[in-house]
This record gives C-alpha cells, sequence and structure tokens, in this order.
C-alpha cells in the first residue's frame, strides 16, 4: 500500500547499485573524454592501405637484400618509383615500365628488350592479353603474377588494364665504338648526329634510317634530347638493336672530336650552301647533323659544322620532321657512294 515503508524492497539497502550515491559526478568522465584523433588508414593494421604499405617494406628490404632492386635473382621483373609520371611510360632508376594493353603488344611486336611481365591476377582475358602471354612465354621472358594494388604501386597509379612490362636500361657505345665498327666493315664512317632532338619516336625513325642506309651509328646529346626509350625502340622497328648510339655531354666537343678524327661534318639546315644530293664529300667520312623542326641547328653545332646542306622542298612546307629529314639525307649519302 502506498506510503507502506516496512514492505519488502520499499527501501535500497547501502551499497545498492542503483540509486545515487556520494561522489558520482565524476563516475563516467573517462568514458566521455575520446580516444583521439583517428589514426592514418596506413596505420589502421586491416585498413588495404595498411596492407600495401607492409607490401612495399618487405618488397624494399628484399630488394636490399638482392642488390639495386632494378632485377630480382629470381628472374621476376622489379623496380619502381614513387615519383609521378604523365605518360604510361615512365622511367624507373634507368629501367621503364610500359603499362597498358596495346602499348605492351606493341613493345612486344616491335622486339623492345624485356626483362619480364607483371599480369594481374583477375584480369580479363581478350585477344590482347593471350597474345602478351603467348609471345612472352615463346620469349622465355618472366612472367609474374602480382594484384591489382601491387600494379598500382608499380605504375604510380596509372591506367595499366592489368599489364605491364619492364624495358632494361638503353647501353650507350663511346664515340670510339662506332668509328671501329665502320673500320671493321672497310667502309667511311657515316654518323647521324642529333641536336635538339626530344622526340623519342624521331630518334627511332633515325635509327630505323640508319639501319636502312647504312649508318654506323647515331650521337644523341645526354641534356635536353630524348634517348633510347620504349617509344623509340618500337619505331625503330628492332633498328635499336643493330646501331649504335653514343650519348655525349657535349655535343659540340664531341663535334669537334670527330672532325680530328677525319670526318666531313655536314648540318642539315635550310638555306645551306649545297643540296644534299650534289654533297661533295658524301665518299668521305661524314657525320651528318639534324637539328629539330623547330629551332633547325643550335648557333655553336652550326658554327662547328664543315658545310651546311639543305633538302629542297616547296615553298608551302616550311620544314620537313626530323626522323624524315636524316631518312632523306642518308638515302642520298648511300646513292652517292654506291657509284663509287
Amino acid at each position: 500500500m502506498a506510503g507502506n515503508s516496512q514492505r519488502r524492497g520499499a527501501t535500497r539497502k547501502p551499497g545498492s547499485k542503483k540509486g545515487a550515491t556520494a561522489g558520482t559526478g565524476g563516475k563516467n568522465r573517462r568514458a566521455l573524454e575520446g580516444k583521439g584523433p583517428t589514426p592514418k588508414a596506413e596505420d589502421r593494421p586491416y585498413h588495404v592501405a595498411a596492407k600495401r604499405k607492409a607490401a612495399q617494406e618487405r618488397q624494399e628490404r628484399k630488394d636490399a637484400r638482392t642488390g639495386t632492386g632494378e632485377r630480382r635473382t629470381s628472374g621476376a621483373p622489379a623496380g619502381r618509383s614513387t615519383t609521378p609520371a604523365a605518360r604510361r611510360r615512365r622511367e624507373v632508376g634507368g629501367v621503364e615500365i610500359v603499362s597498358g594493353r596495346n602499348s605492351v603488344v606493341e613493345a612486344l611486336r616491335a622486339g623492345v628488350p624485356c626483362d619480364g611481365v607483371w599480369v594481374a591476377r583477375s584480369i580479363e582475358g581478350d585477344e590482347r592479353t593471350r597474345e602478351i602471354l603467348k609471345t612472352a612465354s615463346d620469349k622465355g621472358l618472366p612472367i609474374l603474377e602480382v594484384t591489382k594494388a601491387e600494379l598500382d604501386r608499380l605504375t604510380d597509379g596509372l591506367v595499366h588494364q592489368g599489364v605491364a612490362m619492364q624495358v632494361p636500361e638503353y647501353r650507350y657505345v663511346d664515340l670510339d665504338r662506332i668509328l671501329a665498327r665502320a673500320e671493321r666493315a672497310g667502309e667511311p664512317p657515316l654518323v647521324v648526329a642529333l641536336d635538339g632532338i626530344t622526340d623519342p619516336r624521331n630518334l627511332g625513325a633515325v635509327l630505323r634510317s640508319a639501319g636502312a642506309f647504312g649508318a654506323h651509328g647515331v650521337v644523341v646529346p645526354e641534356r635536353r634530347a630524348a634517348g633510347v626509350t620504349a617509344a623509340a625502340w618500337k619505331v625503330s622497328a628492332g633498328a635499336a638493336a643493330r646501331v649504335p648510339v653514343a650519348r655525349v655531354t657535349n655535343l659540340v666537343r664531341a663535334l669537334e672530336e670527330l672532325r680530328r678524327d677525319g670526318c666531313f661534318v655536314v648540318g642539315l639546315d635550310a638555306g645551306g650552301t649545297t643540296a644534299v644530293a650534289d654533297l661533295h664529300v658524301a665518299t668521305d667520312p661524314v657525320v651528318l647533323v639534324v637539328g629539330s623542326e623547330g629551332k633547325g641547328l643550335g648557333r655553336l653545332v652550326r658554327e662547328t659544322c664543315d658545310v651546311i646542306a639543305s633538302i629542297p622542298i616547296r615553298e608551302a612546307v616550311e620544314s620537313l620532321n626530323a626522323g624524315v629529314a636524316a631518312g632523306v639525307s642518308l638515302y642520298e649519302v648511300a646513292r652517292i657512294r654506291s657509284r663509287t
């Protein structure tokens, strides 16, 4: 009945869990304090970013044990960089990564040297992937099956479509090697020097023409110039494996060195004193210097030349592509030499 404090349970005994007790104002303060800022994704053990970071650290430790990290002892492709790439091809510590199904197929068709092929585990099979796997298998290339996350890291997040390949560093030669090649063939040296050619496809076209018309080598400067990359390999159609390329610190000094070795330095530029078809020094040791399509020959390079020759073209066309100009000039030199 109401107000009956004598009934069972009407009053609480001291120490009961329920009800107010002395000093309960801060009882749950610890629970209200929070746990601090949220950890970064890579610091959470079960997050994919943390697993990717751990895998990268394991690979770096493995690369440190095996050497430079450019090639593993097992033959599987390696090498990577954290530098963002702007194209599907990127250079990594001397090697180059080619990504994307079309790019890899074209590179393998052109005979571009390859250290290995990466293929995603869940890749969707089509004609290109089947051709990649068959070509790599026929050539005895290592094929490494990796996760998509690993491919993303190897290609710096570029679109790879589940496939990437590693192109080894091209081995350049010295000028002496080019001259020695001409001496072994019993022919007067024929060398092509490129001044300011920054497009590797132009370099590939020059290499292809050099191989077709009997040039003994190509000279390119180290700075502000294209090197022999996968793009150059593809355009050269395999000629990069047959025509040696020398990479020099200073092109002017290299031309002067070739002059001391008895070569005539012929610059190709508009308004030359003679036409390439009438080049009187063609039967002698010759260095053909090709400038960029826009700027042409540099001032110091032009002053180093013994002769400035040109290719007659119609006035409606301002200039020729560097690769085309080199091809036409090499043909004319080969034609003149064939008459002697």
